[in-house]
C-alpha cells in the first residue's frame, strides 16, 4: 500500500465512464502516447505514495527530536491516510466534472507543494494539519487514475498499463519510507521530509510533462443526490459492508505494526541503528508476490478460504513477532506483510465483482474504509506500544484479526444458510 500499501486498490471505473468512439483510437502498445501514458501514471504513483508514507519511516526520530510519544508521532502518518480517505469521493466527483488529467495534475502538484512546507513545520500540530491537507489533495490520483486508463488505453493493453501504475504505487510506498528514514537517520527528520518532497516534486513534474491529453473524456455534471443514492445502496449491501470491514481490519494491522516496528528494533533487546531499522520496509516487497498469489489462492479455495488463510498467516506472524529474537521478529514481519496483502487483494477484488452498478463508488468506499483502518490501527497500535511495548501493538493486530475471522465466519454461515434454503426450496418444488 493500495497500498500502498494499494497494489490493486484503486477505484474501478463504471462501464459508463469508458466512452470511446466507434473507431476506437485508444492508445495501444508500440504507440508513443501509450508509452507516455504508462510512464506518466508510473511517475504519479511514485509521487503519491512517496508523500503518503513519508513520515512512517522516521517516527522514532520524530519522537526523539520533538519529545513525542509513539502515539503522538504516529499522527503524522495517520493524518495523511485520514485526509486521503475523506477526499476520495469528492475527488472522484470532481474528475467526472473537470477531467481526469486536470484532477490528477492538480492533486500531485498541490501535494508536492505542501510537502515542501513540511520540513519547516515548527511543531507537531502544524505538521499534522499539513499532513491532513496533503492526504486530502492526494486523493485525486487514486480516485481517478484507473478511470483515465480505462478511457484512454485500448482494452487489450489495459492490464499491463494498470500493472505499471500499481508498480509505481508499490515503489513509491516502499521508497518513500526508505528514503525519508535513511535520510533522517543521517541528517534529521526535516531533511528526511525534504528528500521525499524533492523526489515527489520531480515525479509530479514528470507526470505533467508526459501525460497525453485525454481524448475520450466527456464531462458530466456533479449530481450529489445521485452519488448519495449510489453510496447508500452500497452501504445497505451486507456483502459489500463485510468486505469494507475486512479491508479496514487488515489495514489496521498493517498500520499498527509498521508505525511501531521501528521503535521496537532500535530498543532493547535488538538495539539496531536507526538506518537499519528504517530498512524494514524492504519487507514490503513480499506483498508483490502475495498479491499476485491471492488470485490463485481464491481460485483454489474460494474467497472465504483465501481470507481464512490470510487471517491465519497474519495472526501467526503477530504471535511469532512476540519472541525476543531478531530472526523471529523479522520472520513475523514477513508473515504479517504477506497475510495483509493476500487479505487486502482478496477483499478488494471481491468488491469489484460484487457491485453490479456504481463500481467506482463501491471501490472508493472500500478505499475509504481501508485508509481509515490505517489511521485507526496506526494510532491505537502506537498508543498500545507506548503503554506496554510490542505486546501491546501485537494485541491490537490480533484483535483486528479476531474480528476479521468473526466477519468471515459469519459470511460462511450466511452462505451455508442460503444453500440450505435453496436445497429445501428445490425439494419442496418437486
Amino acid at each position: 500500500m493500495q497500498p500502498a500499501d494499494t497494489r490493486a486498490s484503486v477505484p474501478a471505473p463504471d462501464a459508463s465512464t469508458a466512452r470511446t468512439p466507434d473507431h476506437d483510437d485508444r492508445h495501444r502498445p508500440g504507440q508513443r502516447d501509450f508509452r507516455r501514458a504508462n510512464l506518466a501514471l508510473f511517475a504519479a504513483g511514485i509521487a503519491t505514495f512517496v508523500l503518503l508514507y513519508s513520515t512512517q519511516g522516521l517516527l522514532p526520530i520524530l519522537s526523539a527530536d520533538l519529545d513525542l510519544t509513539p502515539g503522538q508521532a504516529s499522527w503524522t502518518a495517520s493524518a495523511a491516510t485520514l485526509g486521503l480517505a475523506l477526499g476520495l469521493l469528492p475527488a472522484s466527483a470532481l474528475s467526472d466534472r473537470y477531467g481526469r488529467t486536470a484532477v490528477m495534475t492538480a492533486s500531485t502538484l498541490a501535494a508536492s507543494t505542501l510537502a515542501v512546507a513540511l520540513p519547516f513545520a515548527p511543531d507537531l500540530t502544524t505538521l499534522v494539519v499539513l499532513r491532513v491537507l496533503q492526504g486530502a489533495v492526494l486523493a485525486g490520483l487514486p480516485a481517478t487514475a484507473m478511470a483515465y486508463l480505462a478511457e484512454e488505453v485500448h482494452p487489450s493493453a489495459l492490464a499491463s498499463a494498470m500493472g505499471l501504475y500499481v508498480a509505481g504505487n508499490s515503489i513509491g510506498g516502499m521508497g518513500g519510507r526508505l528514503l525519508s528514514g535513511w535520510t533522517a537517520a543521517a541528517l534529521g527528520w526535516r531533511w528526511g521530509l525534504a528528500a521525499s518532497a524533492a523526489l515527489a516534486l520531480l515525479a509530479a513534474l514528470a507526470f505533467r510533462l508526459l501525460i497525453p491529453a485525454a481524448r475520450h473524456f466527456t464531462p458530466a455534471p456533479v449530481d450529489a443526490r445521485a452519488l448519495a443514492r449510489t453510496v447508500g445502496r452500497h452501504l445497505r449491501n451486507p456483502l459489500l459492508v463485510r468486505l469494507y470491514a475486512l479491508g479496514m481490519l487488515f489495514m489496521a494491522v498493517f498500520g499498527a505494526v509498521y508505525n511501531t516496528a521501528g521503535y521496537r528494533l532500535i530498543a532493547a533487546p535488538f538495539h539496531l541503528p536507526e538506518s537499519v531499522a528504517a530498512s524494514i520496509f524492504v519487507v514490503y516487497l513480499v506483498g508483490t508476490g502475495t498479491s499476485a498469489a491471492a488470485g490463485r489462492l481464491s481460485a483454489r479455495l474460494g474467497r472465504r478460504g483465501a481470507l481464512y488463510v490470510a487471517i491465519g498467516v497474519t495472526a501467526t506472524g503477530l504471535l511469532l513477532s512476540l519472541a525476543d529474537s531478531l530472526p523471529c521478529a523479522l520472520l513475523g514481519l514477513v508473515l504479517i506483510t504477506a497475510g495483509f496483502f493476500a487479505g487486502h487483494a482478496t477483499a478488494s477484488a471481491a468488491v469489484g465483482r460484487t457491485a453490479t452498478e456504481g463500481r467506482a463508488q463501491a471501490s472508493a468506499l472500500y478505499l475509504i474504509a481501508y485508509y481509515l483502518g490505517n489511521s485507526l490501527g496506526g494510532t491505537l497500535g502506537a498508543d498500545a506500544y507506548h503503554s506496554t511495548g510490542w505486546p501491546g501493538a501485537a494485541t491490537v493486530g490480533l484483535t483486528a484479526m479476531t474480528l476479521a475471522a468473526a466477519v468471515t465466519l459469519y459470511a460462511t454461515h450466511q452462505a451455508h444458510a442460503v444453500r440450505r434454503e435453496g436445497r429445501v426450496g428445490r425439494l419442496s418444488a418437486r
